[in-house]
């Protein structure tokens, strides 16, 4: 029997799509660690067509995710991919014109997105097999920007674990494709790891505490989590609305702010969003300046991620990203404080836990095709995976509304609190945003529950409803293992965020292709 990496070694020299007719002698289109704009200029230069760059990834789909190195980050390939990838090709070559700013790219959506005809069961047996009647908000956008959905990823049962992705849905864990004994963060493991591993382009994930931007700096990719009430979380299975979001995940920057273009905007159906009714968004692709640190200032925030001891290789890292940042021209302040935070955490003792009642709401909203219409049954019949029972079984136990229940009643206050905070500190020494470690530690090994998680997320972003985005800074163990460097914005700074982040990008260019997953013969 082949040994993975033998079997990796057999499938992996080069690929290129075909060519289409009358392409000539020009060269070949790569598909792995390409961007949109790449794949928009090879179609409008007649060298690519829709139906062979969504083959192409469906190849590496079969190449890499169940066989060679087993990466295990999609549940469902969708069975009508080539036939909108050929629709797309009909009314390009009819009208000359792309459908929309996504025009044929080939997307990864993780299982909690409600997707029309594909199975959508955050991760859980129970509702196997489960095809909803109606996109989520996030997904009916990215089609008819001309996205083709590509395939459904795995994810952390239900979002609850922010360190690992596995559940009772697919057998085994999700695998980080730059070390696969390591793995991928949680809960869009499964985004990250497929599009990190060049299966799709790019992916929409979702982060209450960690999720989007955990497994992002786990697999050097970009994840932008948004200011609270900028993006929609409409047609989601929600693990906690207070601090839910949905949003990309990418191989760049320039990537992952065109789909958030996209995705960002008001929906009736989620009353957050009501914050940016009637508003005009920004053209955040206008951010996308290589020569935006000059004359920036950025803090650190050592509360974020010193209340436990980080890894030395990561401390080393994180003070190569200052150095780069001030290489770039901006003016990096060590340290900010925020004074008030303990005290503000503290305000709030009481429990609050609105899993199950939200949880509840979201089957319900689901109508007669769904498997099974509370939590109630799926606990019942031990439909989950042995990992998640402590936190069930206390989501369980909490019987009040989270609409009057004091703890939930409370968060409002000490979110707004913190943001008040927050950006008080960044006021007072004029800053553009505050950086961090998005993980003080490297990837664990799979099983490894006793190493610290390291995970520096939870608190800044999710408590005080400010956007953040996670961007490569360089790797770990002996230059392996990714790691991610954090930004923190103000409310609505999303711009600003994006200038930074893309700039930083651009002057060091951390993101390569993982060794497990190389070009298809």
């Amino acid at each position: 029997m082949l040994s993975r990496s033998v079997a990796v070694a057999v499938v992996a020299l080069s690929f290129a799509v075909a060519l289409p007719e009358g392409a000539g002698a020009q060269r070949p289109f790569r598909v792995d660690e390409t961007s949109i704009a790449d794949v928009h200029a090879a179609m409008r230069a007649g060298r690519l067509t829709c139906r062979s760059l969504v083959q192409a990834y469906l190849r590496r789909i079969d190449a890499y995710d169940k066989r060679g190195p087993a990466i295990n980050a999609i549940t469902v390939v969708n069975p009508d991919a080539l036939a909108t990838a050929d629709s797309l090709d009909k009314r390009y070559a009819a009208t000359k014109q792309f459908v929309g700013p996504l025009h044929c790219v080939p997307m990864i959506v993780k299982d909690n997105f409600q997707t029309i005809g594909l199975q959508t069961a955050a991760g859980n047996i129970a509702l196997k097999g489960y095809r909803p009647s109606k996109d989520a908000f996030q997904v009916r956008r990215i089609k008819e920007a001309g996205a083709v959905v590509l395939a459904k990823s795995n994810m952390a049962e239900f979002a609850f674990s922010p360190v690992e992705t596995v559940n009772s849905l697919l057998p085994g864990y999700t695998r980080n494709p730059f070390a696969l004994d390591r793995v991928t963060a949680g809960s869009s493991g499964g985004t990250a790891a497929a599009v990190s591993a060049d299966l799709g382009e790019v992916g929409l994930g979702t982060d209450t505490g960690n999720s989007i931007r955990g497994p992002s700096a786990h697999n050097a990719l970009v994840g932008i989590r948004s200011t609270m009430g900028l993006t929609s979380r409409a047609g989601i299975a929600p693990l906690s609305l207070f601090a839910d979001i949905a949003g990309p995940m990418a191989r760049s920057v320039a990537d992952a702010v065109a789909v958030f273009q996209v995705v960002a905007g008001y929906d009736p159906d989620d009353p957050a969003t009501t914050a940016v009714q009637g508003r005009t968004l920004p053209n955040y692709a206008a951010s996308l300046d290589r020569n935006g640190l000059k004359g920036a200032r950025i803090g650190v925030l050592r509360q974020a991620y010193e209340r436990v001891a980080p890894d030395t290789e990561v401390v080393r890292v994180f003070a190569k990203a200052i150095e780069d940042l001030r290489r770039a021209g901006a003016t990096v302040v060590d340290t900010v404080l925020v004074p008030e935070l303990d005290s503000i955490q503290r305000s709030n003792r009481a429990p609050c836990n609105p899993f199950k009642a939200e949880f509840n709401r979201w089957l319900a909203d689901q109508g007669d095709g769904v498997p099974v219409k509370v939590l109630d049954t799926i606990v019942r019949r031990n439909q989950y995976h042995p990992s998640i029972q402590t936190r069930l079984e206390a989501a369980m136990r909490f019987e009040q509304s989270p609409d009057t229940a004091a703890g939930c009643v409370a968060r409002q206050r000490v979110r707004d609190g913190l943001r008040e905070a927050t950006t008080r500190a960044m006021d007072r020494l004029q800053l553009d945003a505050v950086i961090y470690p998005t993980w003080s530690n490297p990837p664990r090994l799979i099983g490894d529950l006793n190493t610290p998680a390291g995970d520096n997320s939870q608190v800044f972003s999710p408590t005080t409803g400010m956007p953040a985005i996670t961007v490569p800074m360089g790797y770990t163990r002996e230059n392996r293992l990714p790691a991610g460097l954090q930004l923190l914005g103000r409310a609505f700074d999303e711009p600003r965020l994006i200038k930074l982040a893309y700039a930083y990008e651009q002057a060091t260019k951390w993101r390569r292709q993982p060794p497990t997953t190389p070009p298809l013969r």
